[in-house]
């Protein structure tokens, strides 16, 4: 089995670009306000929710390993 990550998104730093719905459209979804939200929160770990966490412009998405909420995006 692999890992799965808690998949977090900081709306008070979100500007809405959509760059994460761009990269990972099963993994984020943006409302009506255009702030991103986790469709889950918690996932597999996917290469589509990295690449989501790394475009975004103001890193807004944090990934930790579930169970243990190690950081995976951004590094500590």
């Amino acid at each position: 089995m692999g890992d799965r990550w808690q998949v977090e998104v900081d709306r008070a730093v979100c500007i809405g670009s959509g760059l994460c719905v761009a990269s990972a459209p099963d993994g984020f979804r943006l409302d009506g306000a255009r702030q991103s939200h986790p469709v889950e929160d918690e996932a597999d770990a996917a290469e589509s929710l990295l690449a989501a966490a790394e475009s975004c412009p103001v890193e807004a998405i944090r990934l930790r390993l579930a169970g243990s909420s190690e950081p995976v995006f951004p590094p500590d």
